[in-house]
């Protein structure tokens, strides 16, 4: 594509072999999330649908509440040993996690040792994703120079939306056709195979290397450079403001309408998943405009203009889901919700350097993962309630909030690149006037 022809050769494979381990780590990661409907039906057991909601709630939510201890785990290595062999592990953490879904007995073949089995395997699941979506961003950030950065690292996202989409793909035709779902988490452990053995041609990021040697250097003196997280209070909080917003749009759009397609227009599982299929080629053809616009636009203006956007149309959702009285209204108002939503691409590079090199994977994963339990526990446990209470405008009571810290977030971020750029300007007269009289 002519927007990557000033990449060389070598950062063109990088993006390239990392877009497709992360095609592979979120193919396995989604599977389950997908096939939940079915799923939790095999490994969890049968009780009334309250209680049911609450189970499929403890289900999905299982993949992210621990995702923070993973943060700090691979933050810490790629930080301290290096990109390339986080995002290694992770693959090969996901391979393994899907062969023992792949040959676990059911709930009623072994009882609640199914239902602990599969919830710590989506746990790891969960971890290893961690490395894998940060690491990958991280990585083509510190190879790469705007503009071709923006799309360079958006499409990282589009991988990872592209491997939701073939997950979708696999179940439904796993479900449809009658073929045992286990083939499914057997074709996702190869892949993650596939691509742990392909991310081996990587090479450490120049700029990892650069800090990393000018840290040993001055560690003595306790003051390198980059081994303070410079980043103050204000700019965590926008940056944590900014990362809410994706969890929130991803619930509502993918699993909070399940239910109603279930008992109001009798949907079967399997009509849900080839429904949810239909709806991640939205999702991935939104993801696709925002990574080739950003290569034009700015990417602060672009996520600004989307959630302004989102706003008008949040007030007016509750409404929109009371009128709604076939599942082509269902599916309007949730391709609405991907097509506004909250998320961060294709700012992620900006957001990512705000950090110092060498706590930057660590920082941006710990609140990616902190953002992403938090929002999924609040958001599929607080509906339950909030609908039960308030109808659906109880879906004000999160999303309103979220919303208005989401367009805090990027203004924050528009004054900091505003003040970086004028100090850049002011700067650089007086670095050409040094390296004349040098």
């Amino acid at each position: 594509m002519s927007i990557f022809s000033s990449l060389s050769r070598q950062q063109k494979e990088a993006v390239g072999l990392l877009q497709i381990g992360t095609f592979f780590e979120y193919f396995d990661l989604m599977l389950y999330v997908h096939m939940a409907v079915l799923l939790n039906e095999l490994f969890f057991p049968k009780t009334d649908p309250h209680t049911a909601s609450l189970l499929t709630a403890f289900a999905f939510c299982s993949t992210y509440v621990l995702r923070p201890f993973g943060a700090m785990l691979f933050g810490w290595v790629g930080d301290n040993i290096g990109r390339k062999t986080t995002v290694i592990i992770t693959t090969m953490m996901m391979s393994v996690c899907c062969i023992i879904m792949a040959n676990l007995p059911t709930y009623a073949q072994i009882g609640i040792t199914a239902t602990w089995i599969v919830t710590l395997c989506r746990v790891f699941q969960g971890l290893s994703s961690m490395g894998e979506v940060i690491g990958a961003q991280v990585y083509v950030t510190e190879i790469t120079e705007p503009p071709a950065q923006y799309p360079a690292v958006a499409f990282i996202a589009v991988a990872s939306s592209l491997g939701a989409v073939c997950a979708l793909a696999v179940s439904s035709l796993v479900t449809h056709c009658n073929f045992n779902w286990r083939i499914a988490f057997w074709i996702g452990a190869g892949i993650a195979v596939v691509g742990s053995i392909a991310r081996t041609r990587l090479r450490e990021t120049p700029e990892f290397l650069k800090a990393k040697t000018h840290h040993k250097k001055y560690k003595p003196l306790n003051n390198a450079p980059n081994n303070k997280l410079k980043s103050n209070r204000k700019t965590l909080m926008a940056f944590i403001s900014i990362y809410c917003g994706w969890p929130l749009s991803f619930y509502l759009a993918f699993m909070y309408f399940n239910t109603t397609l279930s008992q109001s227009f009798n949907y079967s599982p399997e009509d849900i998943i080839l429904h949810n299929f239909y709806l991640s080629g939205v999702f991935l053809t939104t993801f696709v405009s925002w990574a080739l616009l950003s290569y034009k636009y700015y990417p602060l203006t672009i996520i600004k203009v989307r959630a302004s956007l989102s706003l008008v149309f949040i007030l007016f959702l509750p409404w929109l889901i009371s009128v709604a009285s076939t599942p082509f209204h269902i599916f309007f108002i949730q391709a609405m919700l991907l097509a506004l939503s909250l998320a961060a691409v294709p700012t992620e590079p900006i957001l990512i350097r705000s950090f110092p090199v060498l706590k930057r994977f660590t920082a941006a994963s710990l609140i990616y993962a902190l953002t992403r339990a938090v929002m999924y526990i609040l958001t599929s446990f607080g509906l339950v309630y909030l609908t039960d209470w308030f109808g659906h405008y109880g879906l004000w009571v999160i999303m309103l909030p979220i919303t208005f810290g989401f367009l805090w977030g990027v203004r924050h971020f528009e004054k900091l690149e505003n003040k970086n750029k004028i100090k850049s300007r002011q700067s650089q007269p007086y670095s050409m006037n040094f390296k004349i009289a040098g």
